[in-house]
């Protein structure tokens, strides 16, 4: 579910000797992306963003449907998840199993993901497999086989990966899981988006079909092929897998407006498995595509990302609070590109016992106060800047072209123009030492943050077995 949030915090958190690098490597590219895309909508809705690159004899299709953790209606909490794995269950014309194998015969990868503000799927396949990926696609997404068997089958996958990978691990759900329900006061940004398990439980196959007929249709969805692709044969293939699939109803979205945050909130969340105490703090950020949200790009890169950050130099070199930390927009599920709604700014990281919480602030609040009340200097704004490029510039790399993919279809979903992505540097560009200031004393006070301890708990007492002796 994270493999390109991965791919992409792998550049951000980049040491001072890679952010050397990452200078010299962009200095010797064109001035700013120029991603080569041609862009239509089919008469059901269909966005379709089309990038040629013959730099690797692959292709990459990427199916994206605007419906995510946030949109799943109440009372059916993890269902945008378990209906992500359903998807694999097979469609009319191809069964179960069917999916995989035309990809993985022809020497592909495939995956699916859930996000925020959307689910989506993707494959990477040599050039010539490109049609048969385009049926299979049109096919589940026109004639999805859900049946009971596959709903209950999927729905014990999803509950064992919610009992591995959160309730029977240690630090499971802190911060990316834990961080937005103690933050946001709105049920659909708040709410436990993985999935209560009795709810899971409780879902029908008549609440499975709804969702399908609501959520999947053309008029909901983005397609993206990138790669070594002829745009004329590419198109046609689409149109005959695509065109004739029909529409669903208009979607209804919820409010995801978010209240301005005016008192620090706090949490502390036991954890029986946990070897050591986690300290989290999240910051409310400025709504995407503003200028604001340009400068906090910039202030994360300032503040949180590598080891030539401040909050890095503060919490491991100077104090020994900790080894490392995890930092970033939209962290754990994403980037700072690829949502929509209300989003965090989030600081995490597991610290030495012996420092307590009242220290750990203090450390944390002397690097947020200092940008919040100094004026960066321009060569520090500038290596931010050179930061950030390099990782864009990472995300769009072809080599399995997720990150290109990503980026075309956001700014299709969202800005109805896959092209956003060559306009995001010039934005970092504009940013001032001003505005960074601005910036950070509005959105890093005090009163719009949120701390989420996690603290070692002793396991629970064995219950006495029956009949034993008092």
């Amino acid at each position: 579910m994270r493999m390109s949030f991965v791919a992409a915090a792998a550049i951000a958190l980049s040491s001072v000797a890679g952010t050397a690098t990452a200078q010299r490597a962009s200095a010797s590219r064109p001035s700013g992306l120029k991603i080569d895309t041609q862009y239509f909508k089919l008469k059901n809705g269909l966005k379709v963003v089309l990038s040629r690159d013959t730099s690797v004899p692959t292709v990459t299709v990427g199916v994206y449907y605007g419906i995510g953790f946030r949109i799943e209606p109440r009372n059916r909490t993890g269902f945008a998840h378990l209906f992500e794995h359903l998807m694999f269950q097979g469609s009319k014309n191809a069964p179960k199993g069917e999916f995989d194998k035309i990809i993985y015969d022809n020497g592909g990868i495939n995956n699916g993901s859930t996000r925020f503000d959307f689910t989506n799927y993707y494959e990477v396949v040599p050039s010539n497999a490109l049609e048969s990926v385009l049926w299979v696609e049109g096919d589940r997404m026109a004639r999805l086989d859900v049946t009971e068997d596959a709903l209950k089958n999927q729905q014990g996958v999803v509950m064992n990966e919610v009992k591995v990978n959160v309730i029977n691990q240690p630090y499971g759900g802190w911060p990316w899981l834990d961080m937005p329900q103690l933050a946001n006061v709105n049920w659909y940004n708040s709410h436990n988006f993985y999935g209560d398990l009795t709810e899971l439980e409780a879902a029908t196959l008549a609440d499975a079909k709804q969702f399908y007929e609501s959520y999947y249709r053309p008029n909901n969805a983005v397609l993206v092929v990138a790669g070594d692709i002829d745009y004329s044969a590419t198109k046609a293939m689409i149109e005959r897998y695509f065109a004739a699939i029909p529409s669903g109803p208009p979607l209804k979205l919820p409010s995801l407006a978010e209240p301005r945050q005016v008192k620090e909130k706090f949490q502390v969340k036991p954890d029986r498995l946990a070897p050591k105490p986690a300290y989290s703090v999240a910051w409310h950020m400025p709504d995407r595509g503003t200028p604001q949200w340009y400068a906090m790009g910039l202030i994360d890169q300032i503040v949180a990302q590598g080891q030539d950050s401040r909050l890095y130099q503060k919490l491991v070199r100077d104090t020994g609070i900790t080894s490392g930390m995890q930092a970033g927009i939209n962290v754990g599920l994403g980037n700072m590109y690829n949502y929509r709604g209300p989003m965090l700014w989030t600081v995490g990281f597991i610290h030495d016992p012996s420092k307590s919480r009242e220290q750990i602030t203090a450390a944390v609040d002397s690097v947020i106060e200092d940008i919040r009340t100094r004026p960066v200097s321009a060569e520090e704004l500038e290596r931010a800047r050179t930061k950030i490029r390099s990782s864009l510039y990472n995300l769009a790399d072809p080599s399995t072209r997720f990150g290109l993919i990503d980026l075309l279809a956001v700014g299709a979903m969202w800005e109805n123009d896959p092209r956003w992505a060559n306009r995001l540097e010039s934005g970092f560009s504009k940013v001032t030492p001003q505005l960074i200031q601005s910036t950070a004393r509005e959105y890093l006070r005090p009163t719009n943050r949120s701390i989420l301890l996690v603290e070692p708990a002793p396991a629970a007492a064995p219950a006495p077995a029956t009949g034993a002796k008092q």
